[in-house]
């Protein structure tokens, strides 16, 4: 395999010292996921030290370890790329690559269906040239760098997600980034603790604009009711707005939902094109069609684009559909566990409502970071699950808020966290059920996952205890 990074390019992006020259053709920050060749990154995180891990990244077969502490027991010949801070070093990789780089960047941000769409836009890119695009949601202040510091110099395309928390947090990622096109997914009520306002969140999307090339188009959600706050905040890049509605630049025709699948009609710059994922929900059709427009924007064509979508999927924790093992028969499970929003909420309802089987049923944690409005955001699910689900278990403090307003029918059980609710769940899910699992990030639903994991691989072990 050729190298990623050669010694000289390492040591000239970084400023760093290399007593051993070496050469690296990847680059990695969690020895369970190194390989050989790589050079391990050992980053201060708030809870792990990078530099406790670097003999184990050498054992692992690492090309190299980039640090800025000293490592007991490591040998002075070891091959060390010596740095004054292992993060300024990575965001300095990161430039370097960005610069080095000829093809086109598109980044990526919004409230919702930022990784989604980024998969989609890996497909329609990867079918038309080289496409380096992020893994999983490394959307932040090292997720971006690390993307970027691993792009290859002869690729095509790259797509980047950005992700942010607070305030202040996009534009430097942008900078960074330095997209040929910016996408805005949508504006919705996440992380509304920290900004306080939902114009303060559309303010916040917009500041992607900040690392936007020259004359960069900015492609943005039509249907949004923050649109023209977008607008006024964008001024300056074209505008190339993307959804349903009739004046919309590039626009859904047509929209078919079924249980386990959409078909989607497009309008885009006045070429049709159309498409069928396997993924359930309008919701799913607009991340194809933000996906379409962005890479058309990039200089894509949109009617090789739209085929390489056939059979898109939904990924682990975003939707992920899989059949699970259960005494007596099976049960369909969709996988929502990664995070969760009130716009992604009413999605995945929406969706568990299309599903037929014996019982619907929610297993859902709190959606966190709503600040004042968590308790009011929480209780007006209950409507949407009214008409989604037969049966709804939930953990959390604020998903209690909603258990108690829940007819007795519907109620399955209520506990302060997952942990405790998971082999309840798994042993109340039957033959012919569907079960939605969501909540966001931090109620770890994720432990919900498992506990139906364990159930498949022994569903009768789960009733003796």
């Amino acid at each position: 395999m050729s190298a990623l990074w050669n010694p000289e390019e390492l040591i000239d992006a970084t400023g760093g010292e290399m007593p051993r020259l070496f050469a690296a053709t990847g680059l990695c920050i969690d020895t369970r996921q190194i390989k050989p060749g790589d050079l391990f990154i050992a980053l201060i995180g708030e809870n792990r030290d990078g530099h406790g891990f670097a003999l184990e990244a050498m054992a692992r077969g690492a090309a190299g370890v980039m640090i800025h502490q000293h490592i007991v027991g490591l040998s002075r010949t070891a091959p060390v790329l010596l740095v004054d801070d292992t993060l300024a070093a990575l965001n300095r990789l990161a430039a370097f690559a960005r610069q080095r780089f000829a093809g086109k960047l598109v980044a990526i941000t919004g409230s919702v269906g930022k990784t989604t769409t980024k998969e989609m836009l890996r497909a329609i890119l990867g079918a038309q040239g080289k496409t380096h695009a992020a893994e999983a949601s490394f959307n932040n202040h090292w997720g971006v760098p690390l993307t970027l510091a691993r792009l290859p110099e002869d690729s095509a395309w790259c797509v980047i997600e950005i992700g942010m928390n607070h305030a202040g947090e996009i534009s430097p990622l942008a900078k960074l980034a330095r997209p040929h096109v910016a996408l805005i997914t949508n504006v919705e009520k996440t992380h509304f603790g920290h900004l306080g306002s939902i114009e303060a969140i559309a303010e916040e999307k917009s500041s992607i604009v900040h690392g936007l090339e020259p004359g960069g188009p900015i492609v943005l959600p039509a249907d949004s009711a923050l649109l023209s706050h977008l607008r006024v905040a964008t001024i300056g890049h074209p505008a190339i707005t993307f959804g349903v509605a009739r004046d919309a630049d590039t626009r859904l025709t047509d929209v078919i939902t079924e249980a386990d699948a959409t078909t989607l009609t497009a309008d885009i710059g006045g070429i049709e094109v159309s498409t069928r994922l396997a993924a359930p929900g309008r919701h799913m059709a607009l991340n194809a069609l933000a996906a379409l427009t962005a890479a058309t924007a990039l200089g894509a064509d949109p009617v090789l684009g739209a085929p390489a979508l056939t059979g898109f999927a939904p990924i682990s924790g975003r939707g992920a559909r899989r059949s699970i093992a259960v005494k007596g028969g099976a049960a369909l499970l969709l996988d929502e566990s990664y995070n969760a929003s009130v716009a992604s909420m009413r999605a995945a309802f929406a969706v568990l409502r299309l599903q037929p089987g014996r019982r619907r049923i929610a297993v859902l944690g709190d959606m966190l970071e709503l600040g004042a409005a968590g308790p009011e955001e929480h209780l007006a699910l209950a409507a949407d699950l009214a008409v989604s689900a037969d049966l709804v278990f939930t953990c959390g403090p604020l998903m209690g808020l909603l258990a108690d307003a829940l007819p007795a029918p519907q109620r399955g059980a209520h506990t302060s966290e997952s942990a405790s609710l998971a082999l309840t769940v798994a042993r109340a899910v039957g033959p012919g059920d569907v079960v939605l699992v969501k909540g966001s990030h931090g109620s770890r639903m994720q432990r919900i996952i498992a506990a139906l994991a364990a159930a498949e691989a022994s569903p009768s072990g789960l009733e003796k205890s």
